[in-house]
């Protein structure tokens, strides 16, 4: 929890015009989207909100500006921050509670790539651990859990980019997302001066630290 400093952006009383149009659009959009996402219309259009207009809002203010229920906004307001998705913040002499979203775009990205990694990845590994050591009854089971180990090890070498590429600043990020195809060019010019025979087709997260170390520069 923070408290904004009295200097800082000011709080909104109440809306001082109503929506435009094209924030109209954009807000509507969000909670098209977020059904799509796993998450409620109400909780996109809510997190658009705050995004769109780039300052602290109440749940008295949000439910002015969405014509949402008090409840409603607080419930979706539990579940942005249950995704770390908005931050509480208070002002000096007000007893309300504000929130905002991250200020990067960038810390937004990750914040929400990790949160969909904890929810939905760790639980699919999990099982597919525990799978993979049970003894399989027949051959069929046999089967049946080769197939699971490639889906393991295909998740676990995602999962493991996604963990270097989390220690990235949002610049190299940048960077990285803008090489495109040059990273597989880079890689294809790397494995022409493999030696045969030098190791296996499988690549570790770590086989190509040279990519990364390209997006730095």
């Amino acid at each position: 929890m923070h408290t904004i400093p009295p200097s800082n952006t000011p709080a909104v009383s109440t809306p001082p015009t109503p929506l435009t149009p094209l924030t109209q659009r954009f807000i509507s959009h969000f909670g098209e989207m977020g059904s799509r996402w796993g998450i409620n219309r109400t909780v996109g259009q809510i997190y658009a909100l705050l995004y769109v207009l780039g300052q602290p809002l109440n749940a008295d203010q949000i439910a002015e500006y969405l014509t949402f229920s008090r409840s409603n906004v607080s419930m979706g307001l539990k579940e942005l921050q249950s995704w770390r998705l908005v931050k509480l913040l208070h002002h000096p002499g007000d007893r309300r509670e504000y929130f905002e979203p991250p200020k990067d775009i960038w810390d937004i990205f990750k914040t929400l790539l990790e949160e969909r990694r904890r929810r939905e990845i760790e639980p699919t590994l999990s099982m597919l651990r525990d799978a993979l050591l049970e003894t399989p009854a027949n051959e069929t089971d046999q089967q049946a859990q080769q197939r699971m180990r490639e889906m393991y090890n295909l998740i676990e070498l995602s999962s493991s980019w996604f963990d270097d590429v989390q220690r990235l600043s949002p610049e190299t990020l940048a960077s990285l997302m803008k090489m495109g195809s040059k990273v597989k060019k880079l890689l294809d010019v790397r494995d022409k001066f493999r030696m045969p025979g030098s190791g296996s087709k499988t690549k570790s997260s770590n086989d190509h630290p040279d990519v990364l170390q390209n997006a730095k520069e």
